[in-house]
């Protein structure tokens, strides 16, 4: 007697929509662009239940996002889930809803295969697994992002054109100025112009901008406050030298548009009168206010963008001043001192050489020290661990006598690299130092996939030197 044999149902394939809107514009709609691209999805989804594909409950939009970059609150989601491996299949309703960046597409469609997620798009049919239809799927991101740059292009035609017939073309909203929300153009706020005066008058009065930031939070006078489309508080900041600067310089107060090294008249009426505004340029110029980011730049400081102030919490910048004519002296000091005034930061300074020796020390220290060496190495390759790369989490573990090894040769070589390559080390294996100069303590974070990836480079040297 036969009997009638059933076929096994198809395993699940749970798939999750991925939507995007550039814009905001429409979202507000009952049935807007998000809306119409999951239904789209929905459908091919269900085309396909008799292969066990079923559709997520959870809604991936990102509703006024660009595709340029991977910058987005659900695609950070998307990916979230399918790292804890919840998600089969990706469905989009074009190619360019998921990435409008090739190297971007490139690396999203990497972490799909490394998770074994497919990924389909509902109006371009291709399949990812074979190489053709990768070449296809590539070829069609080649264009999206061709349409994404003559956009761009376009955007900054339209930029140029507009500001050279005086108008003004968006940015941040100054202070003196309100932006008429009918017909997008600066409106002058009469309270807020009194004080641009003021502060035209002040820097004036002090020959300085220092001495004028000090006055202006004395009087408890800030940056330009105001609100987003989207509802968000912006501005309404204490005033330091860059901004006052940026305030001091700026053509709009005389009734003027910029754009790059064009200046046309604007539409819209100025708050400050021009001899004014041109007094204070001469004074700016003389002063020399962008001297010492030349400083800076020639300094040749180890600690550059690593070293930072605990009481201030910001970055603590190169700086040297010359006696004699002969001898220089480096000092790292406070950014927030620099702009607020040096009463502001108990710590203030601190010596280059002192600081950056003391660094190389324990770099040393952490070589000839096994415990120290043991805990790096935990932390190292440790999945979880914050300070890890997510590309030093698919590479070789770090073993101790890696460390040991590479190390040993930083003690051995350091004296003999040039100032550049010593920099380069530096920032490879520490992560910040934080300087607390009221309790006088120095604290060190190394970097664990730094001191991976510096014995590799020496583990490679050594192999080619063989």
């Amino acid at each position: 007697m036969k009997t009638r044999t059933q076929a096994a149902p198809a395993a699940s394939i749970r798939c999750g929509i991925y939507t995007r809107k550039s814009t905001e514009e429409g979202l507000e709609q009952e049935f807007n662009s998000i809306d119409a691209q999951r239904e789209s999805a929905e459908a091919f989804i269900r085309s396909q239940q008799q292969e066990g594909w079923i559709c997520l409950p959870n809604r991936y939009d990102d509703g006024g996002f660009t595709g340029g970059n991977m910058d987005r609150p659900a695609l950070r989601r998307l990916l979230a889930d399918i790292e804890a491996g919840q998600i089969d299949c990706v469905v989009v309703y074009k190619v360019d809803r998921l990435s409008r960046s090739l190297m971007d597409f490139a690396r999203l469609i990497e972490t799909f295969d490394r998770h074994q997620v497919a990924f389909v798009s509902v109006t371009q049919q291709f399949n990812t697994a074979t190489s053709m239809g990768r070449l296809v799927l590539n070829v069609l991101l080649s264009f999206a992002q061709f349409e994404r740059e003559i956009i761009s292009e376009r955007t900054r035609d339209k930029i140029a054109a507009t500001r050279r017939k005086g108008k003004w073309s968006g940015g941040h909203p100054l202070l003196g100025y309100d932006v008429n929300p009918q017909g997008f153009k600066l409106v002058v706020n009469a309270e807020e112009a009194h004080r641009v005066r003021e502060i035209f008058n002040l820097y004036l009065e002090h020959r300085g901008l220092l001495p004028v930031v000090q006055e202006l939070e004395r009087r408890g006078w800030w940056t330009k406050r105001w609100t987003t489309r989207k509802g968000h508080a912006r501005g309404g900041r204490l005033f330091n030298k860059t901004n006052l600067h940026h305030l001091l310089s700026n053509v709009a107060y005389v009734g003027k548009v910029k754009y790059k090294k064009e200046v046309h008249d604007g539409e819209h009426p100025g708050i400050v009168d021009p001899l004014i505004w041109q007094r204070v340029q001469s004074l700016l110029q003389r002063n020399g206010c962008t001297g010492d980011a030349a400083l800076r730049s020639q300094s040749g400081a180890l600690l550059r963008g690593i070293l930072r102030c605990v009481p201030c919490g910001c970055a603590m910048t190169p700086v040297h001043t010359t006696k004699s004519r002969t001898r220089r002296y480096r000092y790292y000091v406070c950014s927030g001192a620099q702009k607020r005034g040096w009463n502001t930061c108990p710590s203030k300074s601190i010596p280059a050489g002192q600081i950056e020796a003391f660094v190389i020390e324990q770099i040393r220290a952490l070589g000839k020290d096994p415990a120290l060496v043991q805990a790096t190495c935990a932390e190292a390759n440790d999945p979880n661990s914050s300070q890890v790369d997510e590309r030093d989490r698919e590479h070789r573990t770090l073993a101790e006598a890696e460390v040991q090894r590479a190390l040993a040769v930083f003690d051995h070589r350091w004296d003999a690299l040039a100032p550049r390559e010593q920099a380069r080390i530096i920032a490879l294996l520490i992560a910040r130092v934080d300087y607390d100069g009221v309790a006088g303590k120095v604290s060190i974070t190394f970097h664990p996939a730094g001191i991976k990836t510096l014995a590799n480079e020496l583990t490679h040297s050594r192999k080619e030197s063989a």
